[in-house]
């Protein structure tokens, strides 16, 4: 008999794409039930994220219709990862294991069968990693490989070009809600909770309807947060640069004098002012950058719940 695995969905305004999801998904999981590979009581959690269109309707629909799925309401907009992180605490109270992926199709649902393989082979946390990203812009390409050098170029695990497609056990959801931070970058909780883990390569289509809900400047902020939650090197790095300035205004320092001792005339407008312009000007990125990192710290200390669950269909069933 197989083991009971939940499927988690966060869901934010996705009632174009959801219909089909739920129907491609619903195919997918009786497949796998039929084949013997995960057990009956598996089923799809879809974890609505404050969306303001139909897509809570279309998952209290599809509960009604099918107990195959059912559905987290949170109590409002929260953001992806924490909308992920209530549906993966949720499901790991009825599941053995948890696969999580996006509502927009682009993960490949057959990359799940090597999942579970894997899984039964002793994998604990099986990545799901895009073989390739020939289908991206080469501004997207260009930036989505940037981020993941970047990022290890700052001394945070990740795994290269794996987004949120992975399975991960009991065990892990259990180690999992042990960290308590309120900024959260899971791709980088993973790799630090350890266990055994293993890649499975798919082919990432294209969204089937509807629009990305990651623009450019989310983007940028979910990058930002998982450097800032998971670095400190950035702050090393502004310490190298000001020691590297207080030598260079040390010799400049010399240099004046010396040119005052032997009398020559220094006109020394352009160097002043360019001087002025360059300090200050890194003094204030300096100061926005540790202001990023007091602000997490400030976010962390006043330990705010990170999400709130409206409605747990599963639990309503009980």
């Amino acid at each position: 008999m197989g083991k009971v695995l939940y499927v988690v969905i966060p869901c934010y305004n996705e009632e174009e794409v959801l219909p089909e999801t739920i129907k491609r998904l619903d195919k997918k999981m009786k497949t796998l039930i039929t084949e013997k590979k995960i057990a009956k009581k598996s089923k799809v959690m879809f974890v609505n994220d404050g969306s303001k269109d139909g897509t809570w309707k279309l998952i209290l629909e599809a509960h009604q219709q099918n107990s195959l799925f059912t559905g987290l309401c949170l109590s409002r907009n929260k953001g992806h990862q924490n909308a992920l992180l209530a549906g993966l605490l949720t499901a790991k109270k009825y599941a053995d294991i948890v696969i999580s992926m996006d509502a927009d199709l682009q993960d490949d649902l057959d990359a799940m069968d090597e999942m579970i393989d894997k899984n039964i082979k002793g994998a604990d946390i099986v990545y799901g990693v895009r073989s390739s990203r020939k289908k991206d812009s080469f501004f997207k390409r260009f930036t989505a490989e940037s981020f993941y050098k970047i990022m290890h170029f700052l001394g945070v695990e990740v795994v290269f070009n794996h987004a949120d497609y992975r399975l991960t056990s009991k065990r892990v959801l259990e180690a999992l809600d042990g960290y308590e931070e309120v900024n959260l970058f899971l791709r980088g909780i993973f790799p630090l909770i350890g266990y055994e883990h293993d890649v499975v390569y798919y082919e990432r289509q294209e969204r089937f309807a509807g629009e990305s809900k990651y623009p450019l400047k989310k983007m940028l902020h979910f990058a930002w947060d998982g450097i800032t939650s998971f670095s400190i090197k950035p702050i090393r790095l502004i310490l190298n640069l000001g020691i590297l300035l207080f030598i260079v205004s040390l010799l400049v320092t010399i240099y004046c004098v010396v040119v005052k001792i032997l009398g020559y005339t220094v006109d020394g407008w352009t160097f002043l002012a360019c001087s002025i312009w360059l300090v200050g000007g890194v003094e204030m990125l300096s100061l926005g950058i540790v202001g990023e990192y007091i602000g997490k710290i400030y976010s962390e200390a006043k330990k705010r719940p990170r999400y709130h669950i409206a409605r747990d269909l599963e639990e309503e069933n009980d």
